[in-house]
């Protein structure tokens, strides 16, 4: 899972800071003014309609922020399946810290799961095959790493997280370096062995150069289902393959069936449809 690391530890934490900053900044001047300091409170959150659920893990940090000890009692995990009417959480805490972490969590929470939801109905639909779902880099500003996280509790697969830990040749680069042979070789200078490298090509010639210079990766661009499928078998298992371009669900069985390794979907982090979740909160 690509969030396993330090610094992407260390990313969620800076994003709490910045959501926590942007929403309460001096202070909840609403909940401060009502709420008695010492009012304890439960809340339960709930699925309002079927998905898979993303984001326990980070939102309890939320809660963090603002309370030691309190009661955090999940009814189910990141990547669990929910029905509509699913119970997923119980928290209780002083009322102030519900109200304080309340948008926040939901927010990060619904979006989540969303990805993760729609992850799934990816992954579901090839299941029967060697194919892989991939995610991209179009992900929301600051937020790859939860985008990425929520891809993983789907059931999908976490691609680079950002231009510095894989190489990808697109066409800008190629174009300027004057084809794919004098790419790949500019790179390769002074790359470590641990970095992978990917091509992407648009049709059988860029194909057998990108397999020539020794590719990790080749992906293939926009083409067509039979030009896939030629391509899979001339690669012959030389190199991973990666099918990119307006993949959407009714294309990727027929997709699968050309025999690439991945496929990459940028609509599961850019076209983000939230899962409906409530979070229903009584004074004790």
């Amino acid at each position: 899972m690509i969030c396993n690391n330090m610094r992407n530890e260390e990313l969620i934490e800076e994003l709490i800071d910045l959501a926590i900053e942007e929403d309460i900044s001096t202070g909840d001047i609403s909940t401060d003014a009502i709420i008695p300091v010492n009012s304890m409170a439960t809340a339960v959150m709930t699925a309002k309609a079927d998905g898979v659920v993303s984001g326990l893990s980070v939102i309890r940090k939320v809660y963090e922020r603002f309370e030691d000890g309190f009661e955090w009692e999940p009814y189910v995990n990141d990547g669990d399946h929910v029905r509509k009417g699913d119970r997923i959480l119980r928290i209780k805490a002083s009322y102030r810290t519900l109200l304080y972490g309340e948008r926040l969590s939901l927010n990060i929470l619904q979006r989540m799961s969303g990805i993760a939801t729609a992850t799934a109905r990816y992954v579901e639909e090839i299941k029967d095959t060697h194919t892989v779902i991939l995610d991209t880099r179009k992900t929301a500003p600051g937020m790859r790493i939860l985008d990425k996280m929520a891809v993983h509790d789907g059931g999908g697969k976490n691609h680079r997280m950002g231009l510095y830990d894989m190489v990808m040749l697109k066409d800008n680069h190629i174009k300027i370096a004057g084809g794919i042979p004098n790419a790949v070789a500019a790179v390769r200078k002074n790359l470590p062995l641990s970095v992978r490298l990917e091509v992407e090509t648009t049709n059988l010639e860029e194909v057998k150069q990108a397999l020539e210079c020794g590719a990790d990766i080749i992906m293939f661009d926009n083409m067509d289902n039979a030009t896939m499928a030629e391509a899979v078998k001339l690669i012959g298992g030389r190199a991973k393959t990666e099918a990119s371009g307006n993949m959407s669900i009714p294309r990727l069985k027929e997709v699968a069936a050309t025999g690439v390794d991945y496929i990459s979907v940028g609509a599961l982090t850019h076209s983000v449809t939230a899962l409906d979740i409530s979070m229903n909160i009584t004074q004790d």
